[in-house]
C-alpha cells in the first residue's frame, strides 16, 4: 500500500480525493487547523513533522492559495523534500485567470457555482469564502492566487522534472500532476489519469 500525505485537509478525508479514495493509498491527514483533527498538525511551510522522503504522493486541493505570494517556492519546496525520489504532487487551486474574466465582465459577486459551504462568486474565489471567513475561519482566507503557466513554472524551479494538467475555465480550477523525476509522455498522462479523469489525455 502506498501512503499519500493530504496536505490541508480539512474536515475532509481521500473519500474525497479522486485517485486516491481507494485500497491503494494509506491516507495521512496535514492540517494547520488543530480542531479538523488531522493526524498531523502543521503548515504545508513548515512540515517539519514529516520525514523526507517518506511519502508517496502528495494531495493539496485548494490550499496553496492560503499562503502568500513569496511563501509559496518553500511550500513547493516542502512538498518536494517530503516525498520519494520517484514521487507525485496532485494540486488544485483556483485559476485566477477563468475568475478575472468574469469579473471584467461585471460578476464580482455573482454567484458562478454551490457548494455545501453555500453559494461561489469570483470575490469567493479571490480572497476567500466570505461565509466561513465571516464565521471567524481566517485559515480559509486566500492570500495569492494561480494561473496554469505559472504554477507550471513554480513547479519547475522546485525541482518536479515533469508536470501534466492544466486549468479548466468550466470550473475556474487548475488541476496538476507534479513529478520528482522525469518520465515519458505516455507514462505521465496514464499515472495522473485517475487523479484528474476530467481531462481527455
Amino acid at each position: 500500500m502506498k501512503t499519500f500525505l493530504h496536505v490541508g485537509c480539512g474536515r475532509l478525508n481521500k473519500s474525497h480525493a479522486k485517485g486516491f479514495n481507494d485500497d491503494n493509498w494509506k491516507e495521512i491527514r496535514f492540517d494547520i487547523d488543530k480542531t479538523v483533527n488531522p493526524d498531523i498538525e502543521g503548515t504545508i511551510t513548515d512540515m517539519k513533522l514529516v520525514k523526507t522522503a517518506s511519502v508517496d504522493a502528495i494531495y493539496s486541493s485548494h490550499n496553496i492559495e492560503h499562503i502568500f505570494p513569496h511563501q509559496v517556492p518553500i511550500a513547493l519546496a516542502e512538498f518536494s523534500r517530503v516525498l520519494k525520489d520517484d514521487g507525485m504532487a496532485v494540486i488544485l487551486c483556483p485559476d485566477l485567470q477563468s475568475v478575472c474574466k468574469e469579473i471584467a465582465q461585471g460578476n464580482l459577486l455573482h454567484a458562478l457555482f454551490t457548494t455545501s459551504s453555500g453559494p461561489i462568486a469570483p470575490i469567493d474565489i479571490l480572497y476567500g469564502h466570505r461565509s466561513l471567513l465571516a464565521k471567524g475561519n481566517e485559515y480559509m482566507a486566500h492570500k495569492c492566487g494561480f494561473t496554469y503557466p505559472v504554477l507550471n513554472s513554480l513547479l519547475s524551479n522546485a525541482g518536479f522534472q515533469a508536470r501534466v494538467g492544466g486549468s479548466r475555465p468550466e470550473d475556474f480550477q487548475i488541476s496538476v500532476v507534479a513529478f520528482k523525476e522525469k518520465k515519458p509522455e505516455e507514462e505521465l498522462r496514464k499515472i495522473a489519469s485517475p487523479f484528474l479523469p476530467w481531462f481527455n489525455f
